[in-house]
């Protein structure tokens, strides 16, 4: 029997699509700007990959609701509550007083794997959660990507990859975390550290922490200024190679948000979903860049745009050689399956003035 140990964020990644690039310290102003929680379904989503992997072979134990109860039990697990987070249920604000305590109660119970659902700022309240206890705990955990940034390498690269891995994994790994200061990355700045080292299960479907991939894109921006259409609106999605594109346009964009552009007009600029879909038009094309390392176009710090801009717009892809090289496949993760699929498959990735490499995106 495995015992596996469930915690959701319920607030995690609601700051992705209102365009506020996290939700540490700006969960009412998300609400304000018309958030939804998309955390509990991402949830379910892992839950019942684990259920159908795992079955009668897993033993699930939760923290009480808004933190995972009733994502379990929709999931057809009958878990072992141990305990409530301080706040109010039913969408109140949970803390990272609230994971600390989960932390150490469900290393009480004596878990195998310890499965959170958030972002980089939960992986960062877990790993130094599992410090504070006693230096002979070595508790595996594994992240299920819900949060706006979600660059440390414990998270599998779908819901339904870590619900596969929680129930199939027979060896672990040390891995990093790290995080971002949100209010430097608001202000297009990104200050990435090491917050800590945790097991995490090996396997494939584990992504890879972000690095940095260097090389010339001058002949890309090129190619692509010219080829601007002229009608055409474009959304430029974060990223630094995305950026000297809309230098080149003489774009004054913000640094890691989504601008949106016309005939040589800033239309939004660092928009929200709902800015994106006001200014959309009969032809619409979203150049993205994917983040080094990894290889994710959707889903990782740009969940501004979402299935709802994507089903309504071409995507152009842009990356030099070196970046191709170093992720091998590209990944999409929208928390859209139909959307997902859509997306999957063969792509031209512009790489140069007139040469565009076919990528994978599975």
């Amino acid at each position: 029997m495995r015992r596996i140990a469930f915690l959701l964020n319920p607030i995690a990644g609601m700051g992705g699509r209102v365009g506020l690039k996290g939700t540490d310290g700006k969960i009412e102003e998300a609400r304000d700007r018309g958030a939804e929680p998309r955390a509990p379904d991402r949830a379910l989503e892992a839950l019942r990959s684990l259920r159908e992997r795992g079955g009668e072979d897993v033993a699930l134990f939760a923290y009480g609701d808004p933190m995972g109860e009733i994502e379990a039990r929709k999931a057809g697990f009958e878990p072992t509550v141990v305990g409530d987070p301080d706040g109010e249920p039913d969408g109140a604000e949970t803390t990272a007083a609230d994971t600390r305590a989960a932390v150490e109660a469900f290393a009480d119970r004596g878990v195998d794997l310890f499965v959170f659902v958030g972002g980089d700022g939960t992986a960062v309240d877990v790993a130094e959660a599992l410090a504070a206890l006693d230096a002979d705990t070595d508790l595996p955990v594994l992240g299920v990507p819900a949060g706006v940034k979600v660059y440390s390498s414990v998270f599998a690269v779908s819901p339904a990859a870590a619900g596969r891995i929680a129930a199939t994994f027979d060896s672990t790994e040390q891995r990093e975390v790290s995080d971002l200061d949100e209010d430097a990355y608001r202000a297009g700045e990104v200050r990435s550290e090491l917050r800590g080292v945790v097991r995490v299960p090996v396997a494939e479907g584990l992504q890879s922490s972000k690095q940095l991939a260097g090389g010339t894109v001058d002949t890309l921006v090129a190619g692509f200024a010219a080829d601007v259409g002229s009608g055409t609106t474009y959304v430029f999605g974060p990223g630094g190679t995305v950026r000297t594109i809309e230098d080149a346009l003489g774009i004054d964009g913000s640094p890691l948000g989504v601008d949106v552009w016309r005939n040589g007009e800033l239309l939004a600029r660092d928009a929200a979903e709902s800015e994106i879909l006001d200014h959309l038009s009969e032809e619409t094309v979203v150049v993205v860049s994917p983040i080094g390392g990894q290889g994710f176009v959707f889903g990782r710090g740009n969940d501004q745009l979402s299935p709802a801009v994507l089903d309504r717009c071409e995507v152009e892809i842009v990356a030099s050689k070196r970046k191709l090289d170093d992720v091998g496949v590209l990944r999409v993760d929208t928390g859209d399956p139909d959307v997902d699929d859509d997306l999957r498959g063969w792509h031209r990735v512009r790489v140069g003035r007139f040469e565009h490499h076919l990528m994978e995106i599975i």
